[in-house]
């Protein structure tokens, strides 16, 4: 609990003296198809850019009813009934801790001191809690990221500390791939070798073998640049992508093993038209199709398919993505930047100014 209190007075220096790093990607520079003002988002019902939701990729109506109370009563019971309720091998429960403690996360850094209190009164209130303690492990890696320089004293203590918490995780709750899961953050952190991790992503696909967001953890990993090369990243991606069984987004892998590593690559001229990024989102496409309407993972492909079909010219199919995401902007690539809604909100324009310069229209666009 004491890395608690440390974070609680770091994001008081924090606010003080201001970021200490910000991480800028260069993977968001649109294209210019003519005068994105001249068209208008909201004749297609699009939600306007002050109301976008930034806290998830998509609906999840329980998670955020749960959020509202948490939020606004400090109690941790709800949060912890409805991770208690959502099953191990679930999506959901991946993507429901890390809203937890990406809120908590986001209250500190805003009230330094005294925010995420019911988090820290969840862990002391009820220790044996597995989602408490899950949630508590993502929460610290966020931190971790958040706060402070890869490679920092500081940097380091908190995943140690992180690295402790998914091991109590671990143990609370067996057959739960997400502490396992959230250990992959700790691993790219941490500079784990490759013997390391893959001890770590055995336990993980013993539990969830086509568990897409832990592929998306695990291709971080890979793709950093003091762990492996981008062969190696897209070997596992494509990998990964063969053997997805039918109906898994798996499919859709290898365009963010793509997306990883377009800082290095989107200054070649043609890029966006090459034979590696069509297959890309060809197999991402396919993805969409053919997985459940439902997959809570679903929303993070069309978000991303949303950038490189507006980059390929793809107009029609960008905004078939849009109609289906939009209102949320909680995920890949948006989240990359200082101002996720207003990239989104580029980006939008551009299909829409695009959709529209090749004669389509509201009437036209089918949902």
């Amino acid at each position: 609990m004491e890395i608690l209190w440390f974070l609680i007075a770091l994001a008081m220096l924090t606010a003080v003296i201001g970021p200490l790093i910000r991480r800028r990607r260069n993977a968001i520079r649109p294209v210019a198809p003519g005068a994105p003002d001249a068209a208008d988002p909201a004749a297609y019902g699009f939600v306007r850019q002050e109301l976008l939701d930034l806290r998830l990729p998509g609906p999840d109506q329980d998670l955020l009813d749960v959020l509202d109370v948490v939020q606004r009563t400090q109690d941790w019971r709800a949060a912890s009934q409805l991770l208690a309720g959502t099953p191990k091998e679930d999506e959901h429960r991946w993507q429901r801790v890390q809203a937890f403690a990406g809120a908590a996360s986001l209250e500190l850094q805003q009230q330094p001191g005294t925010g995420g209190s019911w988090l820290r009164t969840w862990r002391a209130e009820a220790p044996k809690d597995a989602g408490g303690a899950a949630v508590h492990a993502e929460f610290l890696v966020q931190q971790a990221w958040r706060s402070s320089s890869a490679g920092a004293d500081d940097f380091r203590i908190i995943l140690e500390e992180a690295r402790t918490v998914c091991g109590e995780a671990a143990l609370l709750a067996p057959g739960d791939p997400v502490p396992y899961i959230v250990e992959l953050a700790v691993a790219r952190g941490l500079g784990y070798s490759h013997e390391q991790f893959d001890q770590v992503w055995a336990k993980v696909i013993d539990r969830a073998p086509a568990h897409m967001g832990a592929h998306l953890a695990a291709l971080r990993y890979w793709c950093e640049k003091w762990h492996g090369s981008r062969q190696e990243a897209d070997h596992f991606a494509t990998t990964a992508a063969a053997r997805a069984p039918e109906g898994s987004l798996l499919a859709a892998l290898p365009l963010f093993a793509v997306y990883e590593h377009l800082p290095e690559v989107n200054l070649v001229t043609g890029f966006y038209e090459s034979a590696v990024v069509t297959r890309a989102v060809e197999g991402a496409l396919y993805a969409t199709q053919t997985a459940r309407a439902d997959d809570p993972v679903l929303p993070h492909v069309r978000h991303l398919l949303v950038l490189f079909l507006v980059q390929m010219e793809r107009w029609g199919e960008a905004m078939q993505q849009l109609v289906r995401v939009d209102g949320h902007v909680g995920a890949l690539p948006w989240t990359q930047g200082a101002d996720p809604a207003a990239a989104y909100a580029v980006y939008r324009a551009l299909a829409v100014a695009g959709y529209e310069a090749n004669g389509g229209s509201p009437a036209t666009l089918l949902h």
